[in-house]
């Protein structure tokens, strides 16, 4: 909103010219350019600050409740729209802007600092309360985004009127400053988070430390500079604050490990012996001993269970072994559990594991749980594993150089994922068979997302397959592997996997006469699979791409 002005008398004063008066100039214990330099510092410390808060939001939405680019959109659109408001609203605190500025400053500190904290205990210890409060996180979410959004931009005003008090230049040359200043500063916090803080601090001491710079810069800079602008009551007050929230950090930051083992046994249950961030996500075990079943759990998601891994891996790779197979390309199957079954059957020669996580690689080979559980398989000299995506590695891949691919990815639903189950990806694929290959991919759940399940269906058929679905049931409650991160113990997800067989002729789900017998799976069971899955069928759906996902 731009507000009407009068226009001043011939040789009257600016209105900014009284001295002491809350629009004049500041009396400043530096000379005017070091305190406008001092300012512009503060403008470049506290947007690195505000984009790290930014960032923050984003990374653990995403963690906490999946789909990223809709937590990211929900969070990026709501700051910025906060910020608009906040930059009116602060309008009227221009007469009094080092105090603002200095108030602004502590809130931001405490609420940002706190805020992954605040997202992370809500989603530990409430995520199952359901009812009204089903949606808490989320509702949080966008609380915090847009309580951030406002004081972030309620910034913007109040410096500009500080560097205006200080030595006063056209709108156009104050902006320029304050704005390089600001992005520049944007630039070095966007860059701190995922090279520095993230994978030295961690989410939550990250958030803790960035609040205490923030609040330390922003006290200094008014206590500092702008002291004589203040009473001697608002310095007190605004020293208390800023006081008051590095204690409420500082103490935060001693106890986050604690909390943060707390509520990884709310999430997890008590048996967690394993947690790590690796450079890819977050990863934990538990269980696995003492005859405790065991747990994989990738950013949150259940993606092996102990319990009833037999009856998925057996129905994942059974069926596409059938027929030549001695060459084996998996596709993701970090755990080393699918080649334990591709390594049951007599004949096979080769296999090659792409797993885009190292870390899940090395848990598979020397953790006791993991590695007795897919039978040493990384121990078979016929197993070669590369780290890489594999997209990219699929596209300098040799063409016709396997029997069987088995793609044992995360769910379709994943937005990291979607490129994966892409037309793209299986015209790749494709490439990599050789003549009567076949390929068997996982995609998720049918009865609680049979339009992501047949879209996968679909996608194969426009890469030039054809496809036999089939599923298989019997998961027990809190296996969820799907979009939305869900605790354990704490999923309604129906208990059923969904497969597609795929190759250039058509396919028919069977296990091999001459193969090992599955323990779980049997031929029976695989045709009543196929059965079930065909009556959810959806006709007509459109193919997935890499400009157009589908998921």
């Amino acid at each position: 909103m731009i507000e009407p002005h009068a226009p001043a008398p011939p040789g009257s004063p600016p209105p900014w010219s009284a001295p002491g008066g809350p629009g004049g100039p500041a009396r400043l214990p530096v000379r005017p350019g070091t305190g406008r330099f001092l300012v512009l510092a503060g403008v470049f410390v506290c947007a690195a600050c505000g984009l790290v808060y930014e960032l923050e939001l984003v990374a653990l939405a995403s963690y906490l409740m999946g789909d990223s680019v809709t937590q990211a959109s929900v969070v990026l659109s709501v700051m910025v729209f906060a910020m608009g408001i906040g930059s009116l609203a602060a309008k009227r605190l221009r007469g009094l802007a080092a105090a603002g500025f200095g108030a602004v400053e502590a809130t931001l500190a405490l609420v940002g600092g706190c805020s992954a904290m605040a997202l992370y205990a809500v989603f530990a210890w409430t995520g199952d309360w359901g009812g009204v409060w089903a949606s808490g996180p989320r509702c949080l979410l966008v609380a915090f985004s847009l309580a951030t959004g406002l004081l972030i931009g309620a910034e913007v005003p109040l410096l500009m009127e500080l560097i205006q008090r200080i030595r006063r230049q056209d709108a156009g040359g104050a902006v320029a400053d304050l704005f390089a200043a600001d992005y520049v500063g944007a630039l070095v916090g966007g860059l701190a988070f995922p090279f520095l803080l993230l994978p030295f601090l961690g989410q939550l001491t990250g958030a803790l430390l960035t609040g205490a710079v923030n609040a330390v810069v922003g006290g200094a800079l008014v206590l500092g500079l702008f002291r004589r602008d203040l009473t001697r009551r608002a310095r007190w007050l605004l020293l208390i604050a800023n006081g008051l929230v590095l204690a409420i950090l500082a103490s935060a930051a001693v106890l986050v490990d604690d909390f943060e083992r707390a509520a990884r046994q709310a999430m997890y249950g008590r048996d967690v012996r394993v947690a790590l961030r690796t450079g890819v996500q977050e990863v934990v075990l538990a269980g696995g001993t003492h005859g405790r079943p065991l747990a994989l759990f990738l950013d949150g998601r259940l993606r092996v269970s102990g319990s009833d891994e037999l009856r998925y891996h057996e129905a994942l790779v059974h069926p596409a072994m059938t027929g030549s197979h001695a060459r084996v390309l998996i596709l993701g199957g970090g755990d080393g559990l699918a080649a334990r079954e591709v390594l049951r059957h007599p004949g096979v020669d080769r296999v090659d594991v792409i797993e885009l996580d190292a870390e899940v690689v090395r848990l598979a080979r020397t953790d006791p749980g993991l590695s007795a559980l897919n039978r040493h398989a990384y121990g078979d000299p016929r197993v070669h594993v590369t780290v890489k995506d594999a997209f990219g590695w699929l596209r300098g891949a040799p063409p016709a150089a396997y029997d069987v691919v088995v793609s044992d990815l995360p769910d379709p639903g994943i937005t990291a994922s979607t490129k994966l189950y892409s037309q793209e990806f299986y015209g790749l694929a494709r490439r990599v068979l050789a003549p009567g290959g076949r390929l068997v991919v996982h995609a998720g759940p049918v009865a609680a997302g049979p339009r992501v399940y047949w879209t996968v269906d679909a996608t194969l058929r426009a890469a030039g397959f054809r496809t036999a679905p089939y599923g298989t049931g019997g998961r027990r409650a809190g296996s969820a592997v799907g979009p939305d991160r869900t605790p354990a113990g704490r999923s309604r997800a129906p208990r059923d996997w969904g497969f597609v067989l795929a190759a250039r002729t058509e396919p028919r789900p069977r296990l091999d006469p001459d193969g090992p017998r599955p323990l779980i799976l049997t031929d029976e069971s695989l045709a009543a699979g196929a059965r079930t899955v065909r009556e959810t069928r959806i006709a007509g759906l459109p193919a997935s791409t890499l400009v157009h996902p589908r998921y």
